[in-house]
């Protein structure tokens, strides 16, 4: 119970660590969790990739509504662990942040108007939710120069935004710039 005080008291003043750990159980957890998230990221990615091989940006959108909720399904499946992406800015409804992860989601803007690196910003913590303990982690999502702008940026090509438009009637993740943290890749454990 006094981590978890320590770690509230963190998140309400603010303060920036990347990480708060309590032994090498929560170490193995974070580091566990870093491969997962490496693995998503590059899954996610490829598949972005050859969608925009395939047929550009507007291909690669629907590329990613068909792949991406699948890839973390089955990451979830096998680690065990709840895998998703979440965002203050939504483009899929289905990912919306709770509570926890919103306030996370703020610090981590908080952090990067503080002038951390975007691209290591990490926070985890053991939590307590219906009297069990939960591990949660999450890994900020940088947004970058290409391929992310040709979706996520403020100047997006007529065709990408009609797809975007059909497959995502209430997007609010556009506008971004290089560098901006487009979301964050999240994770929770039940613990035993």
């Amino acid at each position: 119970m006094k981590t978890k005080t320590i770690i509230t008291t963190i998140l309400t003043l603010g303060l920036t660590v990347p990480a708060v750990q309590a032994g090498s159980h929560t170490e193995n957890l974070v580091a566990e969790s870093r491969g997962v998230v490496k693995a998503f990221f590059g899954q996610l990615k490829g598949e972005l990739v050859g969608g925009i091989k395939a047929g550009g940006p507007a291909h690669a959108i629907s590329v990613c509504n068909v792949k991406a909720a699948p890839i973390a399904m089955q990451l979830s499946k096998e680690k065990g662990m709840d895998v998703a992406r979440t965002s203050l800015k939504l483009r899929n409804p289905n990912n919306k942040p709770d509570a926890w992860e919103e306030a996370v989601l703020k610090k981590f803007e908080e952090r990067k108007a503080a002038g951390e690196d975007v691209k290591k910003m990490e926070f985890s913590e053991i939590v307590e939710s219906d009297g069990k303990k939960v591990f949660r982690y999450m890994k900020a999502i940088p947004t970058a120069q290409k391929p992310c702008l040709a979706c996520h940026g403020g100047k997006i090509k007529a065709e990408v935004a009609a797809v975007l438009d059909k497959l995502y009637p209430d997007d609010k993740a556009r506008g971004y710039n290089a560098g901006d943290i487009r979301g964050a890749f999240t994770i929770s454990k039940t613990l035993k």
